[in-house]
């Protein structure tokens, strides 16, 4: 008898964490495909908490050779955010907090890191995902290749050398009611051969 209540026991349980499982799986697709661009943002605050969450999810990309070389500035000042905002780019200044995805251009013994921003984009990636989970909302502005994006953002953040800007990422409350725009292209993909 105690052999068959534990077999029951055993057998509920995982299909309990398989339901969960699946759910879980359910809920990161169901984040990923409602993943959208956020333009513009109320005044309420974007915590420490959930800036740090933010990050933490950035962080846990992929990298080339594990190298990692991601490097954030998170700010908040309404000067920095104005020095920031230029052109293509003007919400940043009208976001609570603005994310600047940097990256490490030097390798560990100091020569050319070639994946940097691969690396990055994967982290800007996570990023953007953790913003969607959170009820947030961001945009990915790009800087890197194009200097009169860069520039500014490199003497605005006094970045050193071997750092370089390659995205900034307005973050905060959405202020309207945008939608994921729907991407699937099955012309798109090729089995195979092209």
């Amino acid at each position: 008898m105690n052999l068959l209540k534990l077999a029951l026991t055993s057998l509920i349980a995982m299909t309990c964490i398989s339901g969960f499982a699946q759910n879980n799986s359910q809920a990161v697709l169901d984040n990923i495909l409602s993943r959208k661009s956020v333009r513009s943002y109320t005044d309420q605050e974007v915590t420490p908490e959930q800036v740090e969450t933010i990050l933490k999810a950035a962080m846990a990309a992929p990298s080339g050779m594990n190298l990692q070389p991601w490097r954030f500035v998170v700010v908040r000042e309404q000067a920095t955010k104005d020095k920031l905002a230029i052109g293509f780019n003007k919400m940043i200044a009208k976001a609570p907090v603005a994310i600047v995805v940097c990256g490490k251009t030097t390798g560990k013994l100091g020569g050319e890191n070639h994946n940097w921003t691969a690396d990055c984009a994967a982290a800007t990636e996570n990023l953007l995902l953790a913003v969607e989970a959170l009820g947030l909302g961001a945009v990915w502005t790009a800087c890197y290749p194009y200097d009169d994006r860069m520039n500014p953002a490199i003497e605005a953040l006094e970045l050193p050398k071997d750092v370089k800007p390659y995205c900034i990422v307005p973050i905060g409350y959405p202020a309207g009611n945008d939608k994921p725009k729907d991407k699937w292209k099955p012309e798109n993909i090729h089995y195979e051969k092209w």
